[in-house]
């Protein structure tokens, strides 16, 4: 009977913006103990991606690292791996920008390894059909998605051991599965249960078994660096692999040699797909309860069972829907991409948008991503970056278009200077404010939303199952299910930017208002403004009127002015008579980093931080996400001015 092949292989990744003392940590944890010992134990051949925030921030402080990895590669030890260099998911990019980000790539490792990759990670296994076409005219030959994507579309788990082809537009590419039950099982199970397997699947006549996966998770991940290196179950690994190699049970072997020796299981159709954990993270909070009582309705039993892949979450793309902030960057992303084409791709703002695509800041599961302000805030500063230099010296104009697809049109108003998004459909709110000289975002400030891990699903148990502890150590997986809150954080009642306007009743407190527990007396942020435009010399004014018709009544007009140099202020006019006599008029402005503000007439301002709680690799995490200041003008005051200063570079 021949050996099962077994392809092992590691992904290593950290994202753009991410804090220099945490790449530096990875690489004393994870990246080089990891590839150290399985070379020192012969655990060879096997895969690896270093992704390239990785691998330029390796080449600036570790190059003797890099040089291990290409010793290994030019001896047919390591077959790195493709994907998009600054890690995008290529879902969410053009044509054109997937072909660039893979051939950054490639260049790269021809560069510094010196070897010619063909095969791709596809990065958090998103995957779209017409990505087959794409990948195929960037030179890929071979890429590697989840099992569960082929399950999806109604294959049978037996025959997921053998790479598959798929086509588009008759450009073909290879697929090699995934064994969830590997991902599973390494590193947080003995590796006698994965010899186990290793041996069923050789009795079963499966020619090939396949595993690659986050690297972090040997060692970057909570508990797993005693786990896996002190408590030594990477050298029991080894050993337990080296044994089936010794008695020809196992072969270890690369996908490209697999490709090559491993006959195709035939043609392949796949659904827009990713992970398991990734589609139930991608849907609404609401609906992630349904999914959860839907699965306990089933039971355990049928859903891991062979039914159990039809019941499934969403699509990568709807982290676009579910939260506006992601959304946002991305369509700005596009957008300025599509500038900078139109511009002749001038090389730095290129690269800037580049890193801009980096997939970590769009999305919300497990870790941290959307939540961590520094890595919103590494988006927002290379598209500023990009914009900069694509309007460098420009005088201020204003587009009227529906810059974030959601249907209704936006005023995109910039300069040489500065970018700024207005929405008439949300009371005239500013979106955007990116002053290019800062590199900042001041309305990058995450709204507080109620997310489907603040409240523990009913039926759960909250703790992490101690059997499965006792002999092996728990996933992050495990861990996302194993602590709860003791009270609900507080949620906004609208979405955040700058000037979302209300008028609040005098009984309303601080704290009531830090907690978003208040109801408003008058509130526009969900009424529709109509926009004019005036233009004084160096300078343009929205003029903003509610639409007839439209309640609340009351706010007469709204002005809001950018000039040349990107000063921003607003003015309001309002009626008296409309409101409460002990009422105030509040316009809320939530920044990122704190700005100064010149009030007319001078009034009190409620400050507070805008702080969320979210569920990150080590536990719930409070995060401060920007800074939210509200003048409390009386009532009577009928009219106000409101001038924003950032803080300039010296």
């Amino acid at each position: 009977m021949d050996p099962v092949q077994f392809v092992f292989g590691v992904h290593f990744h950290q994202p753009v913006g991410n804090f220099d003392h945490v790449f530096a940590e990875h690489l004393r944890d994870v990246y080089r103990p990891l590839v150290e010992r399985l070379t020192e134990q012969r655990f060879l051949p096997f895969a690896l991606h270093v992704s390239g925030p990785l691998l330029e921030w390796l080449e600036a402080h570790d190059a003797a690292y890099l040089d291990l990895i290409g010793g290994l590669a030019a001896d047919g030890h390591v077959e790195l791996l493709l994907a998009g260099f600054y890690e995008p998911v290529l879902a969410s990019l053009t044509r054109q920008d997937r072909l660039e980000q893979i051939g950054w790539m490639r260049a790269a490792i021809q560069r510094r390894f010196g070897v010619e990759a063909t095969g791709l990670w596809l990065t958090e296994r998103v995957w779209e059909p017409d990505l087959a076409a794409d990948l195929a005219d960037a030179g890929v030959r071979y890429l590697l998605v989840d099992d569960r994507h082929f399950l999806v579309s109604g294959f049978e788990r037996d025959r997921l051991h053998a790479p598959f082809l798929t086509e588009s537009g008759g450009k073909r590419v290879a697929l090699f599965p995934i064994d969830e039950r590997l991902r599973y099982l390494i590193p947080f199970r003995p590796p006698a249960e994965i010899s186990a397997y290793l041996r069923e699947l050789r009795n079963a006549g499966r020619p090939l078994a396949v595993f690659v996966d986050d690297g972090e998770k040997f060692g970057g991940w909570p508990g797993t660096k005693d786990w896996v290196y002190t408590r030594g179950w990477l050298a029991q690994f080894c050993d337990a692999i080296a044994a089936l190699v010794a008695a020809g049970e196992v072969r270890l072997t690369t996908p490209g040699a697999a490709l090559r020796e491993v006959a195709s299981a035939g043609l392949a159709y796949l659904p827009t797909a990713s992970y398991r954990e990734m589609e139930t993270w991608a849907l609404p909070a609401r609906a992630v309860a349904r999914l959860g009582a839907l699965e306990r309705d089933l039971g355990e039993e049928r859903v891991a069972g062979p039914d159990g892949a039809f019941v499934r979450g969403g699509h990568w793309r709807n982290f676009l829907v579910k939260y506006p902030e992601a959304n946002r960057m991305h369509k700005k992303m596009l957008a300025l991409s599509a500038l900078c084409r139109e511009r002749g791709d001038p090389p730095a703002a290129r690269r800037a948008i580049g890193r801009a695509q980096c997939n970590d800041a769009y999305w919300h599961g497990v870790f941290g991503g959307l939540y961590l302000p520094h890595l919103r805030a590494a988006i927002w500063r290379h598209l500023a970056l990009a914009e900069g230099e694509l309007r460098r010296g420009e005088a201020i104009v204003v587009e009227q278009l529906d810059l974030d697809g959601d249907g209704a049109e936006e005023l995109w108003i910039h300069s040489g200077v500065f970018s700024a998004l207005v929405s008439p459909r949300r009371g005239g709110v500013i979106e955007e404010y990116t002053v290019f000289e800062q590199c900042i975002n001041y309305a990058d400030v995450l709204t507080r939303r109620r997310e489907p891990y603040h409240e523990p699903p009913s039926g759960q148990s909250g703790h992490v199952e101690a059997a499965h502890a006792a002999d092996g150590t728990p996933s992050i997986h495990d861990l996302e299910h194993a602590v709860r809150l003791q009270r609900l954080p507080p949620i906004d009642p609208c979405d955040r930017a700058l000037f979302v306007d209300r008028v609040l009743a005098g009984n309303v407190t601080l704290d009531g208002y830090t907690a978003g527990a208040f109801d408003s007396v008058a509130s526009w942020s969900r009424v529709v403004f109509h926009a004019s435009l005036e233009q004084p010399a160096h300078a343009v004014e929205v003029v903003l009127h509610p639409v007839p018709g439209m309640s609340p009544a009351g706010l007469v007009e709204k002005r809001i002015r950018f000039d040349q140099a990107g000063e921003l202020t607003v003015r309001y006019r309002w009626d008296p008579a409309a409101f409460p006599p002990d009422a105030f008029f509040c316009p809320e402005i939530s920044v990122s980093p704190e700005v100064e503000l010149d009030l007319t007439p001078a009034t009190d301002v409620w400050r507070f931080p805008v702080a969320t709680v979210s569920r990150s690799e080590r536990g719930f995490e409070e995060t401060v996400q920007g800074h939210s200041y509200t003048p409390r003008w009386p009532i009577r005051a009928g009219e106000a001015r409101l001038t924003v200063r950032v803080r300039r570079s010296a």
